[in-house]
C-alpha cells in the first residue's frame, strides 16, 4: 500500500489532501468508522487504517436497507486491504418512525446506527488511557447541498467528519481513492435501497427486496449507474439519457422481470438519473 508519509514533499492536491486525511486520522487514538462500503466511508477506513492500523475498526451495518451486492463488496474491500471490520446490526426496521417513510426517515436509520456504534466505542476504549474511540463518518461538503436529515443524528452523538473538517467534496475524494490506487475510485453512490421508495409510502421487507432485486436485474444487464424508485405498483426506472437506448432494445426482458416481481407499471424517467430525485417533493428545516 502507497504511504504519502513517505514522499518529502506534496506537491499535488491528492498528496497535500492524502497528508492532511492521515494526520488527522494519526491524531487519535483510535477510531471507528461509519462504514458502508460506499466512496466516502470506503476512503475513511482506508486511510484511517493507515494511519492507525488495527487501532481502528469499520464498522457495517448488516441492514435489509443495504442490498446484498453492496454489502458483498463493502466486506471484499476491507478484506483486500486488511481493514478490521466489525458488523453491527440496528433494527431500524423495528422503528415505526422509519418505517413510516416520512422526509426524516434518514434520521431515524442514522440514530440507530450511532447508537450501536456508540456501544462499539465502549467496548474499544483504550488500554491505558481509557478513553472510547471516537466515531466518524463520510459526510462532505457537496452533502451540506442536499437534504441530509442524517446529519441531525450525527451532530446530536456528536460524530467527528473529517471531510467537513478538512474541506474535502466528492472530487476531492474519488481523486483521493485514484492516488491511494483503490479500485473505488469510479464507483457510483448507491444508497440505501430504502431511498428508493416514495415518501409516505412504508418501508417494508418486500418493496425493499422488489426494488433489490429489480436494480440486481439491471446490473446483470451491464447497467451500472441506475436507480429502480418504487411508487406503488409503479417501478420508475432512472439511467443516464446515454443509456436509454440500450435499456430499450431490453425493454421486453425488463418488464417481464419486473412483473414477475409484482410491478404492474414499468417507466422510464425521462429526465434520466438523478441522485436523491425522490427529495425533490421536500423542503429542508
Amino acid at each position: 500500500m502507497k504511504a504519502v508519509q513517505d514522499k518529502p514533499e506534496a506537491n499535488s492536491a491528492p498528496e497535500i489532501y492524502a497528508r492532511k486525511l492521515e494526520s488527522y486520522f494519526s491524531k487519535h487514538n483510535g477510531a471507528i468508522i461509519a462504514y458502508s462500503g460506499g466512496v466516502d466511508s470506503a476512503l475513511m477506513a482506508y486511510v484511517a487504517h493507515l494511519a492507525l492500523g488495527n487501532g481502528m475498526v469499520a464498522a457495517i451495518a448488516d441492514s435489509p436497507s443495504l442490498s446484498r451486492r453492496e454489502y458483498r463488496s463493502a466486506l471484499n474491500f476491507a478484506q483486500d486491504h486488511d481493514i478490521p471490520l466489525r458488523i453491527v446490526r440496528t433494527r431500524e426496521m423495528e422503528n415505526p418512525h422509519y418505517r413510516v417513510n416520512q422526509g426524516d426517515r434518514c434520521y431515524y436509520c442514522k440514530r440507530a446506527l450511532f447508537e450501536k456504534l456508540e456501544e462499539l466505542s465502549g467496548q474499544l476504549k483504550e488500554p491505558l488511557a481509557g478513553s472510547s474511540w471516537p466515531v466518524f463518518y463520510g459526510v462532505n461538503l457537496d452533502d451540506l447541498g442536499d437534504y441530509r436529515p442524517g446529519m441531525k443524528a450525527a451532530r446530536e452523538a456528536s460524530i467527528l467528519s473529517p471531510y467537513i473538517e478538512l474541506g474535502l467534496d466528492k472530487g476531492a475524494i474519488r481523486a483521493l481513492c485514484a492516488y491511494y490506487g483503490l479500485e473505488i475510485a469510479d464507483k457510483p453512490a448507491m444508497p440505501c435501497m430504502s431511498s428508493r421508495i416514495l415518501y409516505g409510502e412504508e418501508v417494508t421487507l418486500e418493496k425493499l427486496d422488489q426494488v433489490e432485486k429489480a436494480e440486481d436485474f439491471l446490473y446483470d444487464l451491464g447497467f451500472r449507474v441506475l436507480r429502480v424508485r418504487h411508487h406503488g405498483d409503479t417501478a420508475r426506472i432512472e439511467v443516464p439519457p446515454q443509456d436509454f437506448q440500450v435499456l430499450l432494445e431490453n425493454r421486453k426482458k425488463i418488464t417481464e422481470k419486473f412483473h414477475k416481481l409484482g410491478f404492474i407499471y414499468v417507466s422510464l424517467d425521462l429526465d434520466g438519473f438523478k441522485s436523491g430525485s425522490l427529495n425533490a417533493i421536500l423542503k429542508p428545516n
